[in-house]
């Protein structure tokens, strides 16, 4: 690997090991970083890839956490709604635009959540349709960048769900929709070229998971989760720029 791929990797241990502690983040941070240096086409399958990966550990993990009800009735019927829709509108977008899109969305969020945390501002109970649309909404995203997370964390925090059940309810959805994204870019012809990226990033994956767990259990999410916003607020605006 050149000093690029290189550089991916530290990329991808920030964003897993700030998974590990969230539940989500860990695509939407990467690609954020990595597009600075290589195309988003070449880092989606890499990144589902090591996600699959990722997600089953902390599922097989935290499966007493899951909220089965949400997450079959709720969550994954929207977002695998979203998320074909998404991926049969990838190759009707120009891969600038879908940059920028993408960098707008993550203003859009971290933004959004540096504001809630500043003001101790409380989610507010939304309606169940908008809710549901928000949850389509974000595996619209999912199916165009691999990340529904900002938007399906938008979405949950109408909805009366506690923290630990939180994080197992979201890896379960990654795990589902990453793998079929998977199976996707390997009947398309793009998991070949990236399979190899993917698997000398395994190590860096555990790693990640290993200082994650350990850093949920001693740290305050709420200073994780505003170092997350703000380097995401950081990495969208950079996105927006024009290269």
């Amino acid at each position: 690997m050149d000093f690029v791929w290189v550089a991916i990797g530290g990329f991808i241990f920030i964003a897993f090991t700030l998974e590990a502690i969230t539940g989500f983040g860990s695509i939407v941070i990467a690609l954020a970083l990595g597009a600075q240096l290589v195309p988003i086409e070449q880092l989606v399958p890499v990144l589902a890839c090591l996600s699959v990966v990722m997600s089953a550990i902390m599922v097989w993990r935290h499966r007493s956490h899951i909220d089965h009800h949400l997450l079959l009735r709720t969550v994954l019927p929207g977002m695998a709604l979203g998320t074909a829709l998404g991926y049969a509108a990838r190759p009707m977008l120009d891969a600038v635009l879908m940059r920028q899109l993408f960098g707008v969305l993550i203003v859009w969020f971290a933004s959004r959540e540096l504001w809630r945390l500043r003001h101790a501002h409380a989610p507010v109970a939304r309606p169940g349709w908008l809710s549901q649309t928000w949850v389509v909404l974000a595996g619209v995203t999912h199916g165009l960048f691999a990340s529904g997370g900002p938007l399906l964390v938008y979405a949950a925090s109408g909805m009366a769900i506690d923290k630990a059940r939180f994080r197992a309810t979201l890896v379960s959805v990654w795990l589902t929709l990453n793998t079929g994204l998977t199976l996707a870019f390997w009947m398309d012809g793009r998991l070949q070229p990236a399979w190899p990226k993917a698997a000398a990033y395994l190590p860096v994956i555990a790693v990640g998971i290993a200082t994650g767990e350990w850093l949920h259990q001693r740290f305050s999410e709420a200073r994780f989760r505003l170092a997350i916003y703000a380097l995401l607020c950081i990495t969208g605006i950079l996105l927006t720029l024009p290269k």
